[in-house]
């Protein structure tokens, strides 16, 4: 029983009953009464006094006064100038409470029919995932979770990078200075080894150009034009260049190297994936699809969209929309992202019908996404409109920026483990007696489960627009809005449960006594648990998870003061007892849907 579309339907009949007229229960607006009011929800009388030709007061008095005769559920009411607060009665409330119980998969909205496939994670072959792809994967992961749960049909997909000039680099420093080295011989997740690579060129780089830069004003040029000359020049650069190239050209030792590498770093991936419980149902690969970019190129060319200069370079001149002319095509015929990325997208619409594409990429690629719908339209593709780029911001450490080429970044293997690691001694700290019983393998799960949720919670909580400081400390507290306090609510709430049970009383196997008042608290609690759908529909249409976390601790804090205020298992009213252990007990599991959503586990026990 929805509380806006019940009162909104019972306003339309006190409108027919006083004035004689129908009103269509969409004109009326019903929402939550400000917090500085008394009342639980405010209908705003405005749009009625064409048809009541009553001041705004009046109208509320009027329609308040009918709605307090005539229907059971509305307690009382007041009026404040056009507003007409209304209270609703414990026993509505009671009868929202047995809504919630009795609704299959409650939070679930129904389907849109619509199909909705979201990119995320994206990583390049030249390196490990670190802390900023962990907050890409958490945030891919759960807004898919959050469309699939407002009834879309989701489509999780992943883009690896698995082509260009970086990957050259991490190939190339391999063959100098590595000496042959394997994940085996070496020891390393293949996905770190191919990482010391990429750091391995970029020293060998700024040797060279630190080298050609001196030798340039030796010869009397400026020490900038120097700088700039000897970066492009330098001949690790340069000989990567030509790999790629190589590699375009499909030169089999090249590709033989690649292939091997690649698959060192793939299967450094899938470990890391499975350590944050993140799948995909399709994974992309830039080297099978920058063709299909290619030849919209040549489509762009014919329509007279782009333009190839003398050189042989191609580009998209998006200046008259006030933007930037757009390179698509180098001058030795090589792609660049944005050519791939005009071939993929065309790729899924065709393939999948999708009715809209989701791209889970940082706020430093506005820009790009906004060149690539630009140039989609500019192509004739209508549904470049239904691309939607999901802008996030970069997570920071107290230092400062990551920085791949330099190895000054917080890689996720590490972070995971140190979560665990942090989540079992302050778990052993607390100590409480809460782990007696549990075997060293319980143990071990439950503080990896709570290293993931604080980890998980921590970077999920922040609106996804915000560049956030990433904590790890304050992220594993078992107070405040984090992770392990809402796992620690769940894990109480199933302890007051597994006692109940032991007395022999189960709420599965007993009904909501229809007749049971619900106290001031318990009201605040149910108004929560009705509001989860509404929260789910206004969380996906922002694209904010950060919305179903705070939700989540809304939910898990209102229990714990209810819980610090109320007897429970002691209530000695059988009528009051089931009710309360009905309220948790959907309270528990609507905080289980919405931390699933976010693909953080609730433990039983902690």
């Amino acid at each position: 029983m929805n509380p806006d579309a019940f009162l909104a339907g019972k306003a339309v009949e006190a409108v027919s009953a006083l004035y004689g007229q129908q009103v269509d229960s969409a004109l009326l607006q019903v929402s939550p009464t400000r917090k500085e009011f008394e009342g639980d929800y405010t209908l705003v009388v405005f749009p009625l006094l064409k048809i009541s030709r009553q001041a705004p007061e009046a109208t509320a008095n009027a329609i308040g006064e009918w709605l307090s005769a005539n229907v059971p559920e509305v307690a009382s009411f007041n009026v404040v100038k056009g507003f007409l607060n209304i209270c609703l009665s414990p026993l509505y409330w009671n009868r929202v409470l047995d809504g919630i119980i009795k609704a299959a998969d409650y939070g679930q909205l129904p389907s849109t029919g619509r199909t909705v496939m979201v990119e995320f994670s994206s990583p390049n072959t030249n390196k490990p995932l670190h802390l900023g792809h962990v907050r890409n994967n958490l945030l891919g992961w759960s807004v898919s979770q959050l469309l699939a749960a407002a009834g879309n049909r989701v489509i999780k997909v992943n883009l690896v990078n698995d082509r260009g000039i970086h990957i050259c680099k991490s190939m190339l420093a391999w063959l100098r200075t590595a000496n042959g080295a394997t994940p085996e011989t070496s020891g390393k997740k293949g996905d770190h080894l191919v990482g010391d690579c990429y750091v391995a060129f970029n020293d060998i780089y700024k040797k060279e150009t630190a080298e050609l830069a001196a030798a340039y004003e030796a010869q009397g040029m400026d020490a900038e034009k120097a700088q700039e000359l000897a970066g492009k020049n330098a001949p690790s650069l340069l000989e990567a260049q030509d790999m790629l190239l190589k590699w375009e050209q499909g030169d089999p030792q090249v590709r033989r190297l690649w292939e091997t590498m690649n698959k060192w770093v793939y299967d450094g991936f899938d470990r890391t994936y499975n350590s944050l419980g993140i799948s995909f149902d399709r994974t992309y690969y830039e080297s099978q699809t920058y063709l299909l970019g290619k030849s919209l190129v040549q489509k762009g060319l014919d329509m007279g969209v782009f333009e190839r200069e003398a050189d042989g370079s191609v580009w998209c001149d998006l200046t008259s929309d006030g933007l930037d002319r757009k390179l698509l095509l180098r001058k030795d015929g090589t792609s660049v992202y944005m050519t791939q990325d005009l071939g993929t997208a065309h790729q899924r619409f065709s393939e999948y019908s999708l009715d809209e594409e989701v791209y889970v990429v940082g706020n430093e690629q506005n820009y790009h996404f906004q060149v690539l719908k630009l140039i989609l339209k500019k192509l004739g593709f209508e549904w470049s409109d239904s691309i939607y780029h999901m802008s996030y911001g970069m997570v920071e450490l107290p230092e400062g920026k990551m920085k791949s080429r330099e190895g000054t970044v917080v890689d996720a293997d590490d972070l995971i483990e140190d979560m665990y690691r942090t989540a079992r001694e302050t778990a052993l700290e607390l100590g409480n007696g809460k782990l007696d019983g549990m075997s060293d393998e319980e143990q071990d799960r439950l503080f990896r489960m709570i290293g993931l949720g604080a980890l998980k919670y921590f970077i999920i909580k922040v609106d996804p627009r915000k560049t956030m400081l990433f904590d790890p400390k304050e992220s594993i507290d078992f107070n405040g809005n984090t992770g392990p306090f809402i796992q620690y609510t769940h894990a109480r709430i199933c302890s007051i449960l597994r006692k109940a049970a032991a007395g022999g009383i189960d709420p599965a196997d007993m009904e909501l006594d229809g007749n049971a008042a619900l106290s001031a608290k318990e009201i605040r609690i149910v108004k929560i648990l009705a509001g989860f759908p509404d929260k789910i529909a206004e969380a996906a249409k922002a694209y904010s998870p950060a919305l179903v976390a705070n939700f989540a601790y809304e939910l898990a804090k209102e229990f714990n003061q209810y819980y610090h205020d109320t007897p429970i298992l002691k209530e000695e009213d059988a009528s009051l007892l089931k009710m309360r252990l009905h309220l948790i007990s959907v309270l528990a599991s609507v905080l289980r849907k919405a931390m699933g959503i976010l693909g953080i586990s609730l433990p039983e026990k902690m």
